[in-house]
């Protein structure tokens, strides 16, 4: 029995990490696309409006094709398995788009149509990756799982901003290809040792589908799930996805707005400014796997509440210590609360899907509601300091953020009232 044990351990492990490496090698990519791509386009347009609606067409691109390909990984069966495929042929040719960008930069047409097939591309296999988590790893191991993955995807910022420090000013086209190589050597070893075929989940889901056939069941859809959801007398599902809809929407508005803040309401560079974020990015890097250790002892949403609440109370401290140094504190704080929602909320998804079969349609999901509040949040948060004025921009964000913690709670009444028990799915 301690052999076995033993033995799935080392195999969740395994798992882990070549997701992880998948993770690390995609957002790499992402990471240093949205940092150096900006530039490029500004070399031939003058309106900042036109430059950020071109950067937005991956996220918009996202919001159609995520939750399609991963309903669409969902309903394959192959010998590889139900992921892999897309992995397999989906990341070189994202790789290969990503490496050429910096050679179509003289000439803007070309430059757009190479930008929006990268994105094209690698939206595809974006939510893929992280969907081998739940097919492999069991309910009680997604969130360390979940832990390690976005500490991956978290330590491509700092790749990229070695890259931008070190390559970019003398060798533009090498630091392209370097995250380029990044992909094409992580999906080697992936295509080398996975076989998602071999899963628990697949082999439910090959259950699942000889009993489907059997009473003329088909796989769901996209829409068929999003109607199902919707339908569900019991809300916790939709309710989750508000709720990531929202604390997505404080979390980008944090991050995107802080520049600006930091100029305006602080008064310091824009250099320095834009360096506000940089030790909470690290913050959030010591915290997310303690963040899943607590979500597995006292429950995923009462984790995920806690530390949304002291995100909020560190926009409000940032909101009264108004300084650099407050500042910089309270982003530390806050980024280190918003990791237990950020490990923990697409596992209770998960955890909540009523069969094997939509892993992957719900991965999509996640994305595009995330996603949502990355577009929405700035926005509304923007309009907010119209009103209120810069100085009380961290307060906006508090309260954004205490809409998001009163949606968990409510998914915590209806689990108690459903099970007995507070704790998350």
């Amino acid at each position: 029995m301690t052999t076995m044990s033993a033995g799935r351990r080392q195999g969740t492990r395994r798992i882990t990490f070549l997701v992880a490496l998948a993770v690390f090698a995609q957002e790499s990519t992402w990471n240093f696309y949205e940092s150096q791509v900006p530039p490029l386009l500004k070399e031939h347009l003058t309106s900042a409006a036109v430059v950020g609606l071109l950067m937005g067409m991956d996220n918009l691109l996202g919001i159609f094709i995520q939750p399609w390909i991963g309903n669409r990984s969902d309903r394959t069966r192959t010998s590889w398995g139900r992921r892999m495929p897309y992995l397999v042929v989906g990341m070189p040719v994202a790789a290969a788009l990503f490496a050429v960008i910096p050679h179509t930069a003289a000439t803007l047409p070309l430059l757009i149509a190479v930008m929006f097939s990268y994105a094209l591309v690698a939206n595809t296999f974006k939510p893929i990756a992280e969907a081998l988590v739940p097919d492999f790893i069991g309910p009680e191991r997604r969130s360390r799982a979940n832990a390690v993955v976005k500490i991956a995807s978290s330590v491509t910022a700092i790749v990229a901003a070695l890259l931008s420090i070190f390559l970019v000013d003398h060798h533009l086209n090498l630091a392209f290809a370097i995250p380029s190589v990044i992909m094409l050597i992580s999906v080697v070893v992936l295509a080398s040792t996975v076989r998602d075929s071999r899963s628990p989940a697949y082999r439910a889901v090959l259950a699942e589908s000889r009993e489907a056939r059997d009473t003329e069941r088909k796989d769901p859809r996209v829409r068929d799930t999003f109607v199902e959801i919707l339908k569900d007398t019991d809300r916790s599902r939709l309710l989750i996805l508000v709720a990531i809809l929202l604390f997505g929407s404080a979390w980008a508005s944090s991050r995107t707005l802080m520049t600006p803040y930091g100029m305006e309401a602080l008064d310091v560079s824009r250099g320095a400014a834009g360096g506000l974020t940089l030790p909470s990015g690290i913050a959030f890097i010591l915290a997310a796997y303690p963040a899943a250790v607590l979500a597995e002892r006292y429950g995923r949403l009462r984790v995920m509440a806690g530390g949304m609440s002291v995100f909020a109370a560190a926009m409000v401290l940032g909101t009264i210590v108004q300084t650099p140094t407050g500042t910089v504190v309270a982003l530390c704080l806050a980024a280190a609360g918003a990791t237990c929602f950020l490990v923990n909320a697409v596992v209770v998804l998960w955890n909540l899907a009523p069969s094997v079969r939509v892993f992957g349609t719900y991965a999509g999901l996640y994305t595009v509601a995330w996603a949502g509040g990355g577009f929405l949040g700035p926005a509304v948060v923007g309009g907010m300091v119209d009103v209120t004025g810069w100085s009380l921009m961290l307060l906006d964000i508090a309260v954004v953020a205490t809409s998001a913690i009163v949606v968990v709670v409510r998914i915590i009444a209806l689990q108690h009232r459903t099970t007995g028990l507070a704790l998350a799915p």
